[in-house]
């Protein structure tokens, strides 16, 4: 046959992943592939139910320290706050000693959580001075001990969120991932960064494709997804099962409806501050009116910033002295937002059936 009557080879395409399609960490079903990080500071009950109106499959709590959770520190406990609109909720523990976070992983379970998540990752100083957090990358044995404690105390499904390993080029994540898995470990999420690197650079994917290789358990991909298109390539290229989103929702859930989703536009002005001001009550709600007011203020410069207001406002805001103030100012500048409000409340489940342990009034009322 003359050759140029051979058929020319296929260039080979990446299947695309249908993000909205679901997936099981062991019995647990998450109906879309996205997954809002946890983080520290950010990721309070509010923040997860916006996320789950917003498209992603699973929430995450922030860390909760298990010594935290041991000694009854009531900001602690109050973590363990559970509303069934934010269901598949993961919340996540950390420490360095195995039987401490069992006792600490029953407490989650007793709480309602779905899954209990380790945390392998932190790179901040505070977390990894302690053993804890990813310093127990280069600790596999202990990492494996506590891995084993918790899913031996637990009947929900246990996972871990790690980095590739302290120092820059580590490759430790590929060595005790398996291990992990092999004593329990139902599912992993890895940010190919570095503890040094904390967030500069690029998370280096490759790693999160030798790992899917590696284990027969769902990896979950985590780190620079700011896109659906940067979305979809990571998870066609690494064969991972899901995404996982943390600073480009911060302030921004349209992120994640552009993820899942096919066509998203920008959001109006009045949908912005109608989001904000749902999310400032709902905050109060839960950490109450004293606490929320300084939490609240790294939000406005989130939600109020990308063009979407003049700088200056986010400061003015900032300084006024009261929620009232700020809610009374947000709405003057975007008038229409309070019908976009009052429809997002009417549709927003009730919360009086927030599942709580036996704790404190004074935790979730006015601070």
């Amino acid at each position: 046959m003359d050759e140029r009557q051979l058929p020319r080879p296929v260039p080979f395409l990446p299947v695309q992943p249908d993000l909205r399609s679901t997936w099981w960490i062991r019995d647990v079903e998450i109906p879309t592939r996205l997954v809002l990080a946890p983080m520290a500071g950010v990721s309070v009950q509010a923040f997860r139910r916006q996320g789950r109106r917003f498209g992603a499959g699973l929430v995450c709590s922030e860390m909760v320290s298990c010594a935290g959770l041991q000694h009854g520190n009531e900001r602690t406990l109050g973590y363990l706050r559970i509303s069934p609109d934010e269901r598949p909720l993961a919340v996540q523990i950390f420490g360095s000693d195995p039987e401490v976070m069992a006792d600490a992983a029953r407490m989650v379970e007793d709480a309602g959580a779905d899954i209990v998540d380790v945390n392998f990752g932190c790179p901040v100083r505070k977390v990894t001075k302690t053993g804890a957090g990813a310093t127990l990358l280069d600790d596999p044995d202990r990492a494996c001990r506590i891995v084993s404690a918790v899913a031996e105390a637990v009947a929900v499904p246990v996972t871990v969120k790690m980095r590739r390993g302290l120092e820059n080029g580590s490759r430790a994540c590929l060595e005790i991932g398996p291990r992990l898995v092999d004593v329990g470990a139902a599912s992993l999420t890895l940010h190919p960064r570095s503890a040094k690197q904390m967030y500069t650079g690029e998370a280096d994917h490759s790693l999160t494709a030798e790992l899917v290789e590696l284990v027969d358990v769902p990896v979950v991909a985590s780190g620079d997804v700011t896109s659906r298109a940067r979305a979809q390539a990571i998870l066609a290229t690494t064969g991972a099962a899901a995404v996982m989103v943390g600073r480009a929702a911060q302030g921004n859930p349209w992120a994640l409806r552009e993820i899942v989703n096919t066509e998203v536009a920008e959001p109006s002005r009045e949908e912005v501050v109608a989001e904000l001001l749902l999310f400032i009550r709902e905050t109060v709600r839960e950490l109450g009116e004293r606490r929320s007011h300084g939490f609240l203020k790294k939000f406005y410069g989130w939600y109020l910033g990308r063009g979407r207001f003049p700088r200056p406002f986010k400061q003015e805001l900032v300084q006024l002295e009261t929620l009232d103030e700020v809610e009374t100012r947000l709405l003057a500048a975007a008038p229409g937002a309070a019908e976009v409000l009052e429809r997002l409340e009417a549709d927003l489940p009730g919360s009086e059936d927030d599942v709580v342990l036996d704790l404190p009034i004074s935790i979730y009322g006015g601070g």
